[in-house]
């Protein structure tokens, strides 16, 4: 199955439309999560990884796939920004995704720098809930992402050559 994720280059895809793509997912626990996993129609043909808190609710939500624990909080926690930056190092060397997919919170910025030190592209999809104002995460990676993604016509006029690709609910 080829890669649907609006604002994955084409160049990018893989060759035989049926081989299965390695993707990172990158998020926090709870509605952030929970959105990214509104997209399974999509990544249950993929290869992946999931990268976010240990968390009972997280657990429950990713029964049965690879969940590699991020460090939290990650609000103004320099400490676990770094920590954070080494385990996005040795996921992604380990992992070798062909993709990183993240919609926020502050666990996305790490993963997105190294992908785009080691030209991987990044698909950033802004949260639903955000209407007239940006979100800290999409501002920071935004300069990062390969494909900036929103739900709202509103959001657009936010970032500059960002994809409408409408809600997910």
């Amino acid at each position: 199955m080829a890669l649907l994720v609006p604002g994955v280059r084409p160049d990018h895809e893989a060759t035989d439309p049926r081989r299965p793509s390695r993707v990172l997912f990158v998020s926090s626990a709870g509605g952030h999560l929970s959105q990214l996993l509104q997209l399974r129609t999509w990544w249950e043909h993929h290869q992946r990884r999931w990268v976010t808190f240990d968390l009972p609710d997280a657990r429950s939500k990713l029964h049965g796939e690879v969940l590699i624990p991020a460090h939290h909080p990650t609000t103004r926690n320099v400490i676990n920004l770094a920590r954070n930056a080494a385990l996005a190092r040795s996921v992604v060397a380990e992992f070798r995704p062909e993709v990183v997919v993240s919609n926020g919170a502050g666990v996305a910025l790490p993963f997105f720098a190294v992908a785009r030190a080691l030209r991987i592209p990044t698909v950033y999809l802004e949260v639903y809930d955000r209407i007239d104002s940006r979100t800290l995460s999409g501002r920071l990676c935004r300069p990062l992402a390969s494909r900036f993604l929103v739900q709202w016509p509103g959001q657009q006029q936010l970032y500059s050559n960002s994809t409408l690709i409408g809600p997910l609910y």
